[in-house]
């Protein structure tokens, strides 16, 4: 197993913006093509309360690579997140990252 770290920063005052899509459009597309959600966070205390930081779980590179450019390919996908955007972008800047469970994780 993998885990993806994501980390989206918001456009200031945006973050409301990019729940919404997720409530309304981006969980419903990670759940068309397989992908699986560990959880989601807001920054409590931090450099920016601005932030939206996700988890996904992928049982290898490979996998992770089919579906995510196929999401990424959707063309419903690429005009929902088009119209989300119609006034202002929402998020300036995207980190991620790849994790590997240690052999004692709890999470494996």
């Amino acid at each position: 197993m993998i885990v993806e770290l994501r980390i989206y920063h918001c456009a200031p005052g945006r973050l409301p913006a990019l729940h919404e899509r997720f409530t309304s459009a981006t969980l419903g597309f990670f759940k068309k093509h397989g992908i699986e959600q560990i959880g989601f966070w807001t920054t409590l205390a931090g450099p920016s309360n601005q932030s939206l930081t996700y988890l996904l779980k992928w049982e290898s590179l490979a996998e992770r690579e089919r579906k995510w450019n196929a999401f990424q390919a959707d063309p419903e996908w690429i005009a929902a997140r088009a119209a989300s955007e119609a006034e202002k972008i929402i998020v300036e800047r995207v980190e991620n990252q790849f994790l590997a469970p240690t052999a004692y994780s709890a999470l494996k």
